[in-house]
């Protein structure tokens, strides 16, 4: 995995929740934006002290993060 330099994880921070660097905002609510159909840009109206590498670097944590994640199924039969 490529080192992303924009996300922070600090217990000190957001009870420990990965941020971007330098501010409370967390890589959760940049997500959930973006799922609820908000634009890159529309995001950094909502957060001016983001940029659009803040997002992109977001996006590839939680791909990485799922990616990462091993989950029992249930097939059906």
């Amino acid at each position: 995995m490529e080192k992303l330099d924009r996300i922070q994880i600090n217990p000190k921070i957001c009870l420990g929740q990965p941020v971007i660097q330098g501010t409370r905002i967390t890589v959760s609510i940049i997500l959930k934006l973006l799922a609820n159909g908000r634009s890159i840009e529309d995001v950094i109206d909502l957060y001016p002290e983001l940029e659009a590498a803040d997002i992109q670097e977001a996006m590839k944590y939680a791909a990485w993060m799922a990616s990462d994640q091993i989950l029992e199924t249930q097939t059906m039969s």
